[in-house]
């Protein structure tokens, strides 16, 4: 299981856009990740002044990486490739990293945009 950045946002701040059907499933995964550009979203929307987060965007993601147990999966060569190869159905390049990593490694995408699915991935929201 992957969590897209949105996801990982709602996790970290108890939002219940997240269902709690979606949580238990988060809880059960064996593995649960996140792909090393969400942390790049996540800091450019602290710096543009988007995001507000309790610390700085490192300290924040090592805690929420270390509380919910989730593993960052790198941003490899076959992952950027991948990612550039898909087919225009999705615009947001943080978006298509995410969507490369999933298909990579065979993992279900946690996220509430519909574009996910048209990528013939498994996504739960």
């Amino acid at each position: 299981m992957i969590l897209d950045t949105c996801a990982l946002l709602w996790l970290a701040s108890g939002d219940r856009k997240l269902s709690r059907a979606t949580l238990k499933k988060i809880d059960a995964a064996a593995a649960v990740h996140v792909s090393a550009i969400s942390g790049f979203e996540i800091a450019l929307k602290v710096a543009r002044g988007q995001l507000t987060l309790p610390l700085a965007p490192q300290e924040w993601f090592d805690q929420v990486l270390t509380h919910h147990g989730l593993t960052v999966l790198p941003l490899a060569l076959n992952v950027c490739i991948t990612a550039a190869q898909l087919p225009p159905i999705h615009n947001d390049p943080c978006d298509r990293f995410i969507i490369a990593t999933a298909r990579l490694h065979d993992l279900t995408v946690v996220t509430a945009d519909e574009q996910f699915a048209k990528y013939g991935l498994k996504v739960i929201c």
